[in-house]
C-alpha cells in the first residue's frame, strides 16, 4: 500500500556501501563498531520498511487508510473522516488538523466543521511555523473539492518542506501524520452533510464565481510558476493588474 520499501533501501545502501567495500578488501580486520547516530539511522530506515509506518518510522498510522487514485499518498474515506470529528480516535488523537485547499469562496460556500482554509503553498508552508513536535499525536488531513489536484500537491508540498526543514535530522518530521480524504469535500457533504458549517457545497466552477475563480487560478498558479515553467511577460502583467502578490 506505501512505497517506503525502495526508497529506505537505497538509503540504507549509500550510508553503508563504504564499509562493506572496505570490509571485504580485509576479511581478517575487525569490523568497525556502528556509532549510535548510524544504529539509530539503521532502525528508523528498518522502521520505514514496515507496511504501516508513519514517515518518520515513530509509531503505525492510527487512522485505517484506503486504496486511493494517488498510491504516494495516505488516503482515508469520509466516513473514517466522521469518525474522527466524532470523537471515535479521541483516545489516541491529541489533535487533527483538516487543511481544506479550495479557494476561499469554495470554503465560504460550505466545509467540513472546524477546517481551515490554506490555498496557496506559502500559507501550507506556515504550518510547519507552528511545529507539531510538541504534541502527542497531531495529525492533518488534506483534501479539495474532489481531492484530485489541490489537495494532492499541497499534502506533497508539506512533506517536501518538512524533510528539508529536518534534513539533518532523518527521518524526523514535525507532521509524520498526514492523510488525504478520499473523494474530497464533494463526497463527504454528500455522505455527512450534518458535519459541514454551513450544510452547503459551493463548486469550483459556481456561475456566481467565475471572476473569482480566476482570481485565485492566478494567486495559486504564482507559487506553481517554477514547476510548470509560467515565466512570461503575459503572466506577471496579468498578476500586477489584479494587484497580487
Amino acid at each position: 500500500m506505501r512505497a517506503h520499501g525502495t526508497k529506505s533501501s537505497e538509503v540504507r545502501r549509500s550510508l553503508f556501501s563504504g564499509k562493506r567495500s572496505a570490509d571485504n578488501d580485509d576479511e581478517s580486520s575487525p569490523l568497525p563498531k556502528k556509532s549510535r547516530a548510524e544504529e539509530d539511522i539503521i532502525q528508523a530506515v528498518e522502521r520505514l520498511e514496515a507496511r504501516d509506518t508513519l514517515a518518520d518510522g515513530s509509531r503505525d498510522y492510527v487512522l485505517p487508510t484506503i486504496a486511493g487514485k494517488h498510491s504516494d499518498l495516505n488516503s482515508i474515506s469520509v466516513d473514517t473522516m466522521a469518525q474522527l470529528l466524532r470523537g471515535r480516535y479521541s483516545d489516541e488523537v491529541t489533535k487533527y488538523t483538516v487543511v481544506d485547499c479550495r479557494y476561499p469562496y469554495e470554503y465560504e460556500g460550505g466545509h467540513i466543521r472546524g477546517a481551515i482554509n490554506l490555498y496557496t503553498k506559502d500559507s501550507v508552508k506556515g504550518l510547519l511555523e507552528t511545529s507539531a513536535t510538541t504534541e502527542r499525536r497531531h495529525i492533518l488531513i488534506f483534501h479539495c473539492e474532489f481531492s484530485s489536484e489541490r489537495g494532492p500537491k499541497m499534502y506533497r508540498h508539506l512533506r517536501s518542506e518538512d524533510r528539508a526543514l529536518n534534513a539533518e535530522h532523518y527521518p524526523r518530521l514535525n507532521f509524520p501524520e498526514v492523510y488525504l480524504l478520499h473523494g474530497g469535500y464533494k463526497a463527504f457533504y454528500e455522505a455527512h452533510s450534518d458535519l459541514c458549517d454551513p450544510d452547503a457545497y459551493k463548486p469550483m466552477l459556481h456561475e456566481d464565481h467565475a471572476a473569482d475563480l480566476r482570481r485565485f487560478r492566478v494567486k495559486s498558479k504564482s507559487w506553481t510558476a517554477g514547476e510548470k515553467q509560467v515565466t512570461s511577460r503575459r503572466h506577471r502583467s496579468r498578476i500586477a493588474r489584479l494587484h497580487l502578490d
